[in-house]
């Protein structure tokens, strides 16, 4: 938790008991599943859980606000999200059954129910959302053809109903077709542990 309370201090006591409860069960869940390699997983505050709620340095979201994870994988970023914002309503979506199972079980053990899942292809996603949230799915362009239609527009939060995607790497040829609507807003301004040093949040306005 050490990491976690570095940058978010003023967590009320049930959400370092939730956080908590991820770091001490995801890893048992993790072995059955492998939705996290296992050299990957003794980061996994950092690497994971910090690097999720770096959206919350950016955005927060209001109550009865939908927000969408598509290809949530093993939870991320909409676990740690969802903690933080406990009046926000999260859908994590993967087209994965065995990943959706192990979501579902790590939120029943870390009674979150504002959580929901979905396990389906994102392009057959025919659900509507204020945001979607994404942590290195795939390129940039495919995630907006298979989101564009399911957000909705309007203002459910601190910023405009957007897509807001955890990239990394070089991102300039992947983000020319969108490089006068996209903001990028570099992690290395929030967090000082080198792993963020080329980290990104994408956000596109609906």
């Amino acid at each position: 938790m050490e990491l976690i309370l570095k940058y978010f201090p003023d967590l009320p006591p049930s959400q370092v008991s939730r956080f908590e409860s991820l770091l001490e069960t995801l890893p048992g869940l993790n072995e059955k599943v492998n939705v996290i390699s296992r050299k990957d997983i003794e980061f996994l505050e950092e690497r994971h859980i910090l690097h999720s709620l770096s959206i919350a340095k950016k955005f927060s979201f209001g109550p009865k606000t939908r927000v969408m994870d598509m290809g949530t994988g093993g939870g991320f970023p909409g676990i740690p999200l969802a903690i933080l914002f406990p009046e926000t309503s999260f859908v994590l979506v993967d087209s994965i059954g065995k990943k959706i199972r192990l979501v579902q079980e790590l939120c029943s053990r870390l009674d979150l129910p504002n959580v929901s899942t979905l396990n389906r292809r994102m392009e057959k996603v025919d659900m509507k959302a204020d945001f979607v949230v994404s942590r290195a799915v795939t390129a940039f362009p495919r995630l907006y053809q298979w989101t564009r239609n399911i957000l909705r527009p309007g203002q459910n939060g601190s910023m405009p109903n957007g897509l807001i995607s955890l990239k990394g790497g070089e991102l300039e040829e992947e983000l020319r077709p969108f490089r006068n609507r996209v903001k990028l807003f570099p992690l290395a301004e929030c967090f000082e542990e080198a792993f963020f040093c080329t980290k990104m949040i994408v956000y596109l306005k609906k």
